[in-house]
Parts: structure tokens; C-alpha cells; sequence
């Protein structure tokens, strides 16, 4: 009789452990599977972070004379295309505009070269106002009445120093002026900062082109080491055999 208990007590012990072991495993592949779905939809969510980071286009107006992919202006309509990568804050942009301006003007004018500027915000962090944005978004308004040039020539000439807060917006809009802009006209775009977000694009593209140093120009996609206006003038010319 005792035997008998012992045998009845000890099934209901080993069944009780089997149940425990088949909770204990539901448990364990419920909650891999809460894991997995987990790890998925972080996934799927950092796919779509990076995407619309990555996504350096984004909402923004490019002005008149901008080329296709709203990253820089375009003058000249020849064979060879001539990339200038420019920031207003730059002194060796600044130098590289006095020396290589007329050269490049040149080559657009001759029908010898699609001269294309890039004016990128690589250096807000050496003003507290960032002058770099504020100036290439003027420029962006001088481009939309096809005064880009004229305008980025005048800015460079008169181009702040490096960790001053840059020439104000009032300043800004005088230079436009001289160079034949409308001043009511301009100096609303400048003002309600029109072309800030297009400026974004462009240093955007820029970076994702491998553009790490300014000023930088390229010649149907080949970066000079050179850029002296005789080593440009040859590039295009080579370019063009």
C-alpha cells in the first residue's frame, strides 16, 4: 500500500517537473520572440533614420541659374565642366577669387567651359552668427537675378575676419546694391533667409562628392592639385581633346 503511494507521489512529482520545464520553455521562446520582433523593428527604424539623414536634399529652393541638382550655379554652357568649391569665409577663397575670377569668367564666356559655383557653409564655426550660411544664402538671392558672380566678387573683397560675427545683414544687402541688385527686392531675400536652406543642400552634396578642403576645383569630375589660373586654363584645355 505505502509502495503504492510512493509510485503515485513520485509520477505526480515527475509530471509537475515536466510542466514546470514546459512552461519555463514557453517563457523562453515567447520572449526570443518578443527579442526578435524587438531587434526587426529597430532595424527597420534605423533604415529609415539613416535614409532621411542621408537624404542631404530634403525641402529647399534653389535659385535661377542653379543646375539640375540645385547644387550650384551655373555660367558658361561649354564642353568641359569646371566645379568651384567657395566659402566667404575663407581667406584662401578669397585669394583664389582674385587670381582665378577672370580666368573662369573666361573660359565661360569663350563657350570653352560650364563653370559651376558651389558656395558651401563649411566655416560657421569661425563666426557666432554663422556668417558662412548667411552670406552664401545672399549670394543664392544675387544668383536668382543673375548676379552671382559680381555679387561673390564683392562679398570676397570685403570679406570679415575669421572669428569676428561676419558683416550683418545690412551690410550684406549694401553689397547687393552696389553690384546693381534691387535693394527692396534683395534685401527681402536676404532677410527672410530664402536660399539658407538651399545653402544646406549644396554643402550637403558637396561632402557626400568628397569635397573636404576649401577652395577646391574639379574639372570634369578630376580635382587639380594646381588651380592657378594657367593650370586651370590647361586642365580645360585637355579636357576638351
Amino acid at each position: 500500500m505505502s509502495s503504492r503511494k510512493d509510485k503515485k507521489s513520485a509520477t505526480r512529482v515527475v509530471r509537475e517537473q515536466m510542466a514546470r520545464e514546459r512552461r519555463r520553455k514557453r517563457t523562453l521562446w515567447t520572449s526570443l520572440a518578443a527579442v526578435v520582433v524587438l531587434v526587426i523593428a529597430g532595424a527597420i527604424g534605423v533604415a529609415v533614420w539613416s535614409d532621411q539623414k542621408g537624404d542631404s536634399g530634403g525641402d529647399f529652393t534653389a535659385p535661377q541659374g542653379a543646375n539640375a541638382a540645385g547644387s550650384g550655379i551655373v555660367t558658361g554652357s561649354g564642353p568641359v565642366k569646371v566645379d568651384v568649391y567657395e566659402d566667404f569665409m575663407c581667406p584662401a577663397c578669397a585669394r583664389f577669387k582674385a587670381t582665378g575670377s577672370q580666368t573662369l569668367q573666361q573660359l565661360a564666356a569663350e563657350g570653352k567651359a560650364e563653370v559651376i559655383y558651389h558656395p558651401v557653409a563649411y566655416l560657421n564655426r569661425y563666426s557666432d552668427t554663422e556668417y558662412s550660411t548667411r552670406a552664401a544664402a545672399a549670394a543664392g538671392c544675387a544668383a536668382n537675378d543673375g548676379k552671382y558672380v559680381e555679387y561673390a566678387g564683392a562679398l570676397f573683397a570685403q570679406q570679415p575676419a575669421q572669428g569676428s560675427a561676419g558683416l550683418s545683414n545690412d551690410q550684406l544687402i549694401d553689397i547687393g546694391a552696389s553690384v546693381g541688385l534691387d535693394r527692396d527686392k534683395f534685401g527681402r531675400c536676404v532677410r527672410e533667409g530664402t536660399y539658407r536652406d538651399w545653402t544646406r543642400h549644396v554643402t550637403d552634396e558637396a561632402g557626400q562628392a568628397g569635397v573636404n578642403s576649401i577652395p577646391t576645383v574639379t574639372v570634369d569630375g578630376e580635382e587639380l592639385d594646381d588651380i592657378s589660373p594657367a593650370a586651370i586654363s590647361a586642365a580645360v584645355e585637355e579636357a576638351s581633346r
